[in-house]
């Protein structure tokens, strides 16, 4: 499918500003890849280098991974896992998994201990504190399986800790709310894959257009873009990439190396470098300014 269906590889670079952010960790850079789908069709061999060396070369002090390693079948996982192992970051690689990497009964086993044995952190309900206690990480149980429970991780840190959460898919945001979350990370989406210029990706308009297709033709339409389900792939599709506001949290959403078919338009593969910065705080005169208590 690469690189006519996908694309060339766009590297995405954003600031995002945290409250409470110790200064020590001001500058801290993040790298974030996602939605790999290595199983021999979405996902060349030569995109995924390329990936992975474009993400060791911004000397990240933190990579994160956020789901969707396989497609159906886990067993690509260790294949995938020889070219991952080779991430190095100084605080190392930390990852979630996916509603595909859970698709089988025995994949959230196979994909966790494939990517343990190669160094990388799988967070599954959990706190991890790779930069130290000035910031948590928290990656969560994919939002489409049994065991997404936010509320016992979340309440069990302290309210003035700032805090990054790893969760697969950006819907999961509406739900996280009510809770602080300085900055989710989240893959899911593919951006959509195909996106119209000032008119948003096509997945979130075509369950429409499929309605109005002859019955007879729709079972001849090979891809989860045009078929009646594809705007189930999550309810925000204004969240389908890129940098959000949900409420008082932030939301960044990667769109992913692999592709389905019909490929990618106006949507490359992406490699996502954050860098966290202090949020600059309000003084007391401009509070007051706007009404904010103090």
């Amino acid at each position: 499918m690469h690189g006519f269906l996908a694309g060339s590889l766009k590297v995405e670079r954003v600031t995002v500003p945290i409250r409470g952010l110790p200064s020590a960790l001001a500058g801290l850079r993040l790298v974030q890849l996602s939605d790999f789908h290595f199983d021999g069709l979405r996902l060349s061999k030569s995109l995924l280098g390329e990936a992975l060396a474009t993400a060791q070369a911004e000397q990240p002090d933190l990579i994160v991974l956020t789901g969707d390693y396989v497609t159906d079948d886990p067993s690509p996982i260790g294949a995938l896992c020889a070219y991952l192992g080779e991430l190095r970051a100084t605080y190392g690689v930390w990852a979630v998994l996916g509603n595909h990497d859970i698709e089988w009964p025995e994949s959230r086993q196979v994909v966790t201990q494939a990517m343990t044995q190669v160094g990388i952190r799988v967070l599954w309900n959990q706190v991890a504190y790779p930069v130290g206690q000035g910031l948590a990480v928290v990656g969560l149980a994919d939002f489409w399986s049994k065991e997404f429970r936010p509320a016992p991780v979340l309440q069990s840190l302290p309210p003035e800790l700032p805090r990054l959460v790893l969760a697969h898919n950006p819907d999961s945001a509406e739900v996280l709310q009510r809770w602080r979350v300085d900055l989710q990370l989240s893959g899911h989406t593919h951006g959509g894959q195909v996106v119209i210029p000032g008119w948003g990706p096509l997945p979130a308009r075509t369950r429409t257009w499929f309605q109005r297709i002859p019955r007879w033709l729709r079972r001849w339409i090979p891809s989860p873009l045009f078929n009646q389900n594809c705007d189930r792939v999550i309810l925000h599709w204004e969240w389908s990439e890129g940098l959000h506001r949900v409420g008082q949290n932030q939301l960044y959403v990667n769109r992913g190396l692999g592709t389905y078919l019909p490929g990618r338009l106006f949507c490359p593969p992406e490699v996502t470098v954050i860098t966290l910065t202090q949020e600059a705080a309000v003084k007391p005169e401009e509070s007051a300014a706007v009404g904010v208590l103090v």
